[in-house]
């Protein structure tokens, strides 16, 4: 059932698209479903090779694609300055951000070349840094910035008094963590864009659960096999059981980023049981990402971080 499971994208022609994490799994099939339907991707990717690759297959598919490439590690605060100098030496307005990429549960405590832990520096600090970064573009293009989190924000806390889990570490609540401030980042956002008149609307989406890599071998972090987890998501995956593929897990980005409905504040996931899979719709943002005392917070402490490279 899950796999017949679709939305309407409409005409995207003459709009440029900016997907971060495109170059496999939920990304991809984004990247491939904004360029069937007109626009023009740009995939800032880790790895060029498996980047190119990607845009190669995307070319395959969807002849005629306009599909670009651009170097971005957003664990390194460099690279996200260098990915936006580049784009707003190049001035061209961005119409869609989607602010995908991720990493999850690495097998030991790790930090990013910064010196933050590794899932809050990547998922959120990255995507935080590049987004203020590119507020020009964004701003001159009406963006819709459409963030990407996940069912871990359902429950648990940022970790105030400990952001980088130095004093103590628990892997999958400092995931939970990165998940929540991308919640709250995206809800600041868009509160600061209307009180500001920037023009941009933020919203929210995640995926429910699907087959994507995050939990498969990442040797890159140290996971040099697949996890249980994953093994069993394939299984229920090609069951059509419980959970999604990943085609149906892009839909709720894909409705968050070009649904002619959906508008800034909102949260869009699957409306299954659990939000595991099903069709996407609107939902109510979960308890962690309701408190706007906590997402002003979050952005102050997140500027406080990133530093003075990236300023509103």
């Amino acid at each position: 059932m899950a796999r017949t499971i679709d939305i309407a994208i409409p005409d995207l022609a003459g709009r440029l698209a900016v997907i971060t994490g495109a170059s496999d799994g939920i990304g991809f099939v984004i990247a491939t479903r904004l360029a069937q339907a007109g626009a023009e991707v740009i995939m800032p990717v880790r790895n060029p090779a498996k980047g190119e690759k990607a845009a190669d297959r995307i070319r395959d598919l969807v002849p005629g694609a306009k599909i670009a490439t651009r170097a971005l590690d957003l664990s390194s605060l460099d690279s996200v300055a260098a990915l936006v100098d580049r784009l707003v030496s190049e001035g061209r307005p961005i119409d869609i951000l989607i602010n995908n990429a991720g990493v999850m549960t690495p097998p030991s405590h790790q930090v990013t070349k910064d010196g933050f832990e590794l899932q809050f520096g990547t998922n959120h600090l990255g995507h935080f840094a590049l987004t203020l970064g590119l507020l020009p573009l964004l701003r001159e293009g009406r963006a819709r910035v459409t963030h990407q989190t996940s069912i871990a924000a359902r429950s648990g806390a940022i970790n105030w008094d400990d952001l980088n889990w130095e004093r103590t570490y628990d892997v999958r609540k400092a995931y939970g963590q990165s998940k929540i401030a991308i919640g709250l980042f995206a809800r600041e956002l868009d509160a600061r864009s209307k009180a500001a008149g920037w023009g941009i609307t933020s919203n929210l989406s995640h995926p429910g659960i699907s087959p994507t890599n995050l939990l498969a071998a990442q040797p890159g972090i140290g996971r040099q096999k697949d996890t249980g987890a994953v093994r069993v998501i394939r299984t229920l995956s090609r069951m059509g059981l419980i959970v999604g593929t990943v085609d149906t897990a892009a839909l709720p980005a894909l409705l968050a980023a070009t649904g002619p409905d959906s508008q800034g504040g909102r949260f869009y996931g699957p409306k299954g049981p659990g939000g595991l899979g099903g069709a996407p719709a609107r939902q109510e943002p979960w308890a962690p990402l309701r408190d706007m005392d906590d997402a002003r917070r979050l952005w102050e402490a997140s500027e406080r971080l990133v530093g003075v490279r990236f300023p509103v």
